[in-house]
């Protein structure tokens, strides 16, 4: 078994803590390392048995605690090639146990074999995350993305457990104090997932398996998290599937979000 905690999910910071004992790694490092020290002790995990950090891309908001972090607690950081680039220009793989570029057979740590795929994200070479346990089951990392890709679909579909990005509500966005160009970025297939393309994905996974959803990087000026709720679980009733019988659907809090799901 293992144990699924987004432990910061938001424009304001992101990281998610999957594993059991001394075999937990972290998706991301977006927050304070203090923040993340303390977020860990909340759960009971030793932050002491973080070894390893897998990074989906160069923005502040997933790698803003890296450095601090991986000076006081020895990690390996794992991350695609252009995401390396990137942050071989700043200082925060400085103090990195290891860097290691994501093979394309993925990485074996404990019981849980963890591989990368590409998003669409305005980054050198932004990526999710799907982890495999021994036991069979599947669960995968998907958010900053403006489209969903083939390839997110082959690599996610199958998964019992996903975090999948539900960011904003269109028309909040359109209608917001956000300039015209900032919206474009958003709106744009490099940017994030809205609550109804969120929604048609989330319909795709439970046709194919998922039974738990976890909405999350939810932006804090143009949407609600009972509004992303509504939408994605509105969708999922459109095909008669039934939250707490089908599947069971959770919004990310964007921060200290404590609450675990285990697979």
């Amino acid at each position: 078994m293992a144990k699924f905690c987004p432990l910061f999910s938001g424009s304001t910071g992101n990281s998610t803590y999957i594993g059991s004992g001394s075999d937990g790694i972290l998706i991301d490092a977006g927050v304070s390392a203090r923040a993340l020290e303390q977020s860990l002790w909340r759960i009971g995990v030793n932050t002491e048995n973080i070894k390893n950090i897998f990074i989906t891309h160069e923005h502040s908001d997933h790698i803003k605690g890296l450095r601090v972090f991986t000076k006081k607690f020895p990690c390996r950081v794992f991350m695609t090639e252009g995401t390396y680039a990137a942050l071989s220009e700043t200082d925060a793989l400085q103090n990195a146990k290891e860097c290691i570029i994501m093979p394309e057979s993925g990485i074996e740590i404990g019981n849980m074999c963890i591989k990368c795929f590409h998003t669409s994200h305005d980054t050198k070479e932004p990526c999710g995350y799907t982890i495999e346990l021994a036991n069979g089951r599947k669960m995968a990392v998907v958010t900053d993305l403006g489209v969903v890709t083939t390839e997110v679909l082959a690599a996610v579909l199958g998964s019992d457990l996903v975090l999948i990005e539900s960011n904003h509500d269109v028309n909040m966005l359109q209608c917001g104090n956000y300039p015209y160009m900032l919206q474009r970025r958003i709106l744009g297939a490099k940017g994030h997932l809205s609550n109804d393309a969120c929604a048609e994905m989330c319909i795709k996974l439970v046709r194919n398996g998922a039974t738990r959803l976890i909405l999350g990087h939810l932006s804090r000026d143009n949407n609600i998290p009972a509004l992303a709720y509504q939408t994605t679980e509105s969708a999922l009733s459109g095909i008669d599937a039934k939250e707490g019988t089908d599947y069971l659907i959770r919004v990310a809090k964007p921060e200290w979000d404590e609450r675990a799901m285990i697979l």
